[in-house]
C-alpha cells in the first residue's frame, strides 16, 4: 500500500530510497528539510514491501498560469535492487488518483538529461517530452 509519510519515522524511513536520487542528502537533515518542505506544500509518498520501503516520490499540489491546478513530482525513486518490480509504476499510479482526486488539469516532472532509464520509464508511463527546462545554479 502507498502511504503518504505523516511523521518523522515515516519520512526518515524514506531517506535510503530518496538518497540513491538525490546524493547529497544528509540523513541527519534529512527529515527536518522534508518537515520545512512540506510547510510549503510538499507531500511524501513511500510504498513498503515486507521489509522496508522501497519507493519514494516526493510531490506538490499546486496551480500556475501555464498548467492551472496541477501535481508535480519532484523526486521519484525506487531502491536499486528493487526496480522492475513495478513499484515505481504502482506509486506513479496513486499519484496520478491523487492529482484527479484534487482537480489536477496536469501531472508533471523534470528528468536529468542523464537519467535513460528513467526516461524510457516515464516514456512506458505515457508521459511525453513536452519542454526543455533551463537553470542556473546561483552562488
Amino acid at each position: 500500500m502507498i502511504k503518504l509519510a505523516q511523521n518523522d519515522i515515516e519520512i526518515a524511513d524514506c531517506f535510503q530510497v530518496m538518497k540513491q536520487l538525490r546524493t547529497e542528502l544528509d540523513e541527519a537533515a534529512f527529515v527536518p528539510l522534508v518537515r520545512e518542505l512540506m510547510t510549503d506544500g510538499y507531500r511524501l509518498a513511500y510504498l513498503r514491501d515486507e521489509t522496508q520501503v522501497v519507493c519514494v516520490a516526493g510531490f506538490k499540489i499546486s496551480q500556475n498560469l501555464f498548467y492551472g491546478r496541477h501535481l508535480y513530482v519532484e523526486d521519484l525513486s525506487t531502491l536499486e535492487t528493487e526496480r522492475s518490480k513495478d513499484y515505481g509504476k504502482r506509486m506513479m499510479a496513486r499519484l496520478r488518483d491523487l492529482a484527479i482526486a484534487d482537480g489536477c488539469n496536469a501531472f508533471h516532472l523534470d528528468s536529468g538529461v542523464q537519467r535513460h532509464r528513467a526516461h524510457k520509464f516515464y516514456l512506458n508511463q505515457n508521459l511525453s517530452i513536452v519542454s526543455y527546462h533551463f537553470a542556473e545554479r546561483l552562488a
